[in-house]
């Protein structure tokens, strides 16, 4: 397929770097022009950051910008004859009404430029106006990995809210686990063995069974140490946190074992 690239942050070069091993790569398009240049190099392709040099004969238009920036893109594109898609999962399909054929191509996967990353393992979710438009999506889809799923707008955004809980809050919560080891003169690699057997065991065990800890046990007494630590460590919000998770986690593991 030939395809343009709306964009060089962390998802445009995956993408980039990906699609052009079995596809055409026309252009790709940034505000930034060295952004632009630099991953187009990478993928020997042109690079722009003029809307008016986007080639009008491609298959697919990837925009694969910010959130907040999709908007102005839109407004700024004339009307295309190919598929125009963008790739975030909290942005309706209907942003992209303006085009004719229209839809998402979701890589459910977090991004950083500079790590490498196995598009082939990762799930992509698509979205089409119309069924020809999910087709195309589906074989674009197809040729990166096996894991592809049509989903709705809605599933994508209850999708993407999960995905902050399990991933961007964890992540926060390593922060504030650093922070606090930190104060112990203790390194963070301790509790690299931790996060990995938790990982691995959400694999096989749902989370619910899976889970540890004080509040699964109804531990007050511990729970109440640690909050008391947190609070002498001028660490307020972290105690917030932590007493209202806690709760949270006691009163789950309580109902279900009355429901046993």
């Amino acid at each position: 397929m030939n395809i343009v690239i709306l964009g060089s942050g962390n998802v445009a070069t995956h993408l980039a770097l990906t699609l052009s091993r079995q596809h055409n790569i026309l252009t790709i398009y940034s505000r930034n022009p060295n952004n632009a240049e630099q991953l187009a190099h990478k993928i020997k392709t042109k690079a722009t950051d003029k809307i008016i040099e986007i080639p009008a004969i491609a298959d697919i238009y990837i925009i694969a910008v910010k959130d907040d920036a999709i908007r102005s893109v839109v407004d700024e594109l004339p009307q295309l004859n190919g598929v125009v898609v963008h790739t975030t999962g909290s942005i309706s399909i209907e942003a992209l009404n303006k085009f004719s054929d229209h839809g998402v191509f979701y890589p459910f996967q977090t991004f950083s430029k500079d790590k490498e990353l196995d598009l082939s393992k990762v799930p992509i979710l698509i979205e089409g106006n119309n069924e020809e438009t999910l087709l195309k999506l589906n074989d674009l889809a197809g040729s990166v990995t096996n894991k592809v799923y049509t989903v709705n707008t809605g599933q994508r955004l209850m999708l993407h809210i999960s995905a902050v809980f399990a991933c961007n809050f964890v992540n926060y919560f390593y922060h504030i686990a650093e922070t606090i080891l930190k104060e112990a003169d203790l390194p963070f690699e301790l509790l690299l063995p931790l996060i990995d057997e938790t990982a691995k065991k959400v694999h096989t065990t749902s989370p619910l069974q899976a889970q540890t800890g004080p509040a699964s046990r109804n531990d007050k007494k511990t729970i109440q140490k640690h909050v008391d630590l947190l609070l002498k460590m001028n660490k307020k919000k972290s105690a917030l946190l932590y007493k209202e998770i806690s709760d949270d986690i006691t009163e789950l593991h309580f109902e279900r074992i009355q429901r046993k």
